[in-house]
C-alpha cells in the first residue's frame, strides 16, 4: 500500500484538530452511523476542557489505495518538546494559518523546526469563510515568514489551498467548487514523498522512540518510525541510548499500528510506517530500538533547554489529607520521576531534605497541566512560585528572552506597551495595524517580567486582547523587576469563616474566600488594599446580648470573593508564599504559618 506520514501543524486555535475530524470523516474512517465526538483528537479532559491539543496524537486514514498516517501536533511552546520530536517522523507537513489572523508566533515556532529539518510544507488558508478573512494578506504573510526563517527555494515554492475544516472543503481557488477535501488529499499524495524507509525493507532492524505510554496491561509502550527492516512480535531486540550504550534487550511482545482512530495489533512493522513496540522496561524517549547487530544510535532531536522552575512539595496546612489520598513525599516523587520519562521538556530535582522537588520546564502553562492533572488524580500539594532559570553566559549571567506578539484594541495599545516596556523590561520590536481597529505589538520581554501578567493583560484590554509568546533567546541579566505592590490579609485563626466578621473586613481589601469556609492560622484570605500584610480574624461573630439580639440589625451582605485559577494563584504568590493544592481546593497560604516565625525568617532574609 502507498504510504505517507504527515505532520499537522499551527498555532493555537486555527483549526488543526477540526480538519483532521473531517479528514477522518470524509475517508470513511467512520461507519455511517457511528457516534463521533467533536475533535476526536483532543482526548484528554484537560484538552477538551481548555480546547487546546496538548499531547502528538497519531492517526491514519485510508484514501483510495493509499495510508496517510497524520499526526496532530500541539500548537503551544509550551509543549514543544512534543513538537520537535514528532517532526522527524513525518516526510512532510500542513501549515494550516488562519486567514483572518496570519501566522502567529507559534506557527513561527513550528514552522521553524520542519523547515530547518528540510520538510516542504503545504499551506492551508483555513476558515475563509468568516467575514474578516483576508486570505491573500495571509498569504503574502506565509511567504515573509519562510523567507526570513531561510527557507530555501524549493520550500519557498509552496502549494496552497483554500479550507474551510468546519465544512469540511479545501479548494486550489478561492471560488472553488468547496465540495470536500480531496483537493487535499490529492496535493498531499503528490506533494509529499513516499518514506524514503520503503527502500530498507532489507537492512537491520532500526527505529527512534519518540513518545512514550503506559498501558495497564502491557506496560511501557514506545512509539516511533520504523526507520530500517522489519520486526516480528516475539522478536528480541536492543535498546541504546543516544551515546550508543546498550540499555536492555528485550522481546517485543506486542506490535500496534494507527488505523483510523484505533490502534490495531499488527503481527509485523516496516520499515517508513509508525508503530507503537510493547515489551521493553527501561527504554524511552530518543532512545534507538534495533537489531542486535546494530552499533550505531539513530540521530535524536536536540531538545530545547527547561526556562522555569517551581518547586513542589508535600500539603503541610493543618487541612492536609481532607481531600486527597496521595499525601507522602515518595508518592509525589514517583508520579512526577513518571512524568518526566514520558515528557523530555520536564526535568525533575530532589531538594535537601527530601520533602520537596524542583521540576523544570518550558512555562507556567505546562507546569499548570501537570499539577491540574496531579491534583484531578488525588495528590495534595504545595506549590511555590515559578522561578525563571538562570544561567552563567559569557558576559555574566544571563536570563530567557520570550518573543511577546498582542493582537489589541487600538484604545488599549497605549497602556500595554506601557507595561510590557516599563516595570517588565521588555523591548518593542514591531508595532502594525492589524485591521479592524485593532493593533499588532512585537516585543522580546524577559519570562521573568511574564509571569502573572495575564490576568493584568486581560483586565488592561477588558478581556478583549489576545496576548501570545514563544522562546526567543537568552540574553544578559536586565535587572530587578517589581511583583505585587498590594499586600495580603492572613488569617490569624483557625475555624471556619464567619459571614459577619467578612462584612466587618470588607473595607480592609478583595477576598479570596466566602462565609463558612476552612481556615487556619496563616492562611491567605485576600488582597489588602495597601501594600503591607495585614493579619485579621475571620472568625469573630457578634457579640449577643439581651439588648442585641441576632436578628435586629440589618442582614450582612458579603461581596462576591474572588476565585483564582491554579495559573492565576501561582502567578499571584510572592516567594514568601505558596499555593496549597487539593482535589477540591485551591488555597493560598504563607510558607511560614507562624506569625512570629515569618517574622524571624524576614529579618534573616
Amino acid at each position: 500500500m502507498d504510504l505517507r506520514n504527515v505532520a499537522i501543524i499551527a498555532h493555537v486555535d486555527h483549526g488543526k484538530t477540526t480538519l483532521v475530524d473531517e479528514l477522518l470523516k470524509q475517508s470513511g474512517t467512520y461507519r455511517e452511523n457511528q457516534a463521533t465526538t467533536e475533535r476526536a483528537m483532543d482526548s484528554n479532559d484537560l484538552e477538551r476542557e481548555r480546547g487546546i491539543t496538548i499531547l502528538a496524537k497519531a492517526t491514519s486514514v485510508e484514501w483510495k489505495g493509499h495510508r496517510i498516517n497524520i499526526v496532530d501536533t500541539p500548537g503551544h511552546a509550551d509543549f514543544g518538546g512534543e513538537v520537535e520530536r514528532i517532526l522527524s517522523m513525518v516526510d512532510g507537513v500542513v501549515l494550516l494559518v488562519d486567514a483572518a489572523e496570519g501566522p502567529m508566533p507559534q506557527t513561527k515556532f513550528v514552522t521553524s523546526k520542519a523547515l530547518a529539518l528540510g520538510l516542504r510544507p503545504i499551506v492551508v488558508l483555513n476558515k475563509v469563510d468568516k467575514p474578516d478573512a483576508e486570505p491573500d494578506r495571509a498569504l503574502d504573510e506565509c511567504f515573509d515568514l519562510f523567507a526570513n526563517l531561510g527557507a530555501d527555494e524549493d520550500q519557498l515554492d509552496f502549494p496552497h489551498l483554500y479550507a474551510s475544516g468546519r465544512s469540511g472543503w479545501a479548494d486550489a481557488e478561492l471560488d472553488g467548487p468547496r465540495k470536500n477535501l480531496d483537493a487535499l488529499f490529492k496535493l498531499i499524495l503528490n506533494h509529499v514523498p513516499a518514506p524514503k524507509q520503503l527502500k530498507r525493507q532489507d537492512e537491520d532492524f532500526r527505529m527512534l522512540a519518540t513518545t512514550l505510554g503506559n498501558d495497564p496491561f502491557v506496560g511501557r509502550i514506545l512509539t516511533g518510525r520504523v526507520e530500517s527492516g522489519k520486526i516480528k512480535v516475539g522478536a528480541t531486540v536492543q535498546a541504546l541510548s543516544r551515546i550508543g550504550q546498550k540499555i536492555e534487550q528485550f522481546r517485543v511482545t506486542k506490535i500496534t499500528a494507527f488505523r483510523g482512530l484505533a490502534q490495531q495489533d499488527i503481527p509485523e512493522a516496516v520499515a517508513g510506517d509508525i508503530v507503537s513496540l510493547a515489551g521493553m522496561t527501561k527504554a524511552t524517549v530518543a532512545d534507538t530500538i534495533c537489531a542486535l547487530a546494530v552499533e550505531e544510535p539513530l540521530e535524536a532531536q536536540p531538545i530545547d533547554p527547561p526556562t522555569i522552575t517551581v518547586t513542589f512539595g508535600i500539603n503541610d496546612s493543618p487541612l492536609a489529607g481532607r481531600d486527597g489520598k496521595k499525601v507522602q513525599s515518595r508518592v509525589i516523587r514517583e508520579r512526577l520521576m513518571k512524568e518526566a520519562e514520558s515528557n523530555v521538556a520536564i526535568k525533575i530535582k530532589d531538594t535537601p531534605g527530601g520533602e520537596a522537588f524542583e521540576v523544570s520546564g518550558r512555562g507556567e502553562l505546562q507546569m499548570g497541566v501537570l499539577i491540574e492533572n496531579m491534583r484531578r488524580e488525588g495528590f495534595e500539594l504545595s506549590i511555590s512560585r515559578p522561578q525563571v532559570i538562570i544561567r552563567d553566559g559569557e558576559n555574566g549571567p544571563e536570563e530567557p528572552v520570550e518573543e511577546v506578539t498582542i493582537d489589541v484594541d487600538d484604545d488599549y495599545s497605549g497602556a500595554v506597551i506601557e507595561k510590557i516596556t516599563g516595570a517588565r523590561k521588555g523591548e518593542l520590536v514591531e508595532m502594525k495595524p492589524a485591521g479592524a481597529g485593532k493593533t499588532r505589538i512585537i516585543a522580546h520581554v524577559p519570562a521573568r517580567g511574564l509571569i502573572g501578567y495575564h490576568g493584568e493583560f486581560l483586565t488592561d484590554t477588558r478581556g478583549t486582547g489576545v496576548m501570545n509568546r514563544v522562546f526567543h533567546s537568552w540574553a544578559p541579566h536586565k535587572g530587578a523587576i517589581p511583583g505585587r505592590r498590594a499586600g495580603v490579609l492572613i488569617s490569624m485563626e483557625n475555624g471556619t469563616a464567619v459571614a459577619y466578621a467578612l462584612w466587618k473586613l470588607e473595607d480592609r481589601g478583595k477576598f479570596f474566600i466566602g462565609a463558612q469556609e476552612a481556615v487556619y492560622t496563616g492562611m491567605i484570605i485576600g488582597e489588602h488594599s495597601r501594600d503591607n500584610d495585614l493579619e485579621v480574624n475571620p472568625l469573630k461573630g457578634k457579640q449577643l446580648t439581651n439588648v442585641r439580639a441576632s436578628g435586629t440589625d440589618e442582614a450582612v451582605r458579603l461581596t462576591t470573593p474572588i476565585t483564582l485559577t491554579l495559573e492565576q494563584a501561582i502567578a499571584y504568590i510572592n516567594d514568601d508564599e505558596l499555593v496549597e493544592v487539593t482535589p477540591n481546593s485551591i488555597r493560598l497560604r504563607k510558607r511560614y504559618l507562624d506569625p512570629h516565625e515569618r517574622k524571624r525568617m524576614a529579618r534573616a532574609s
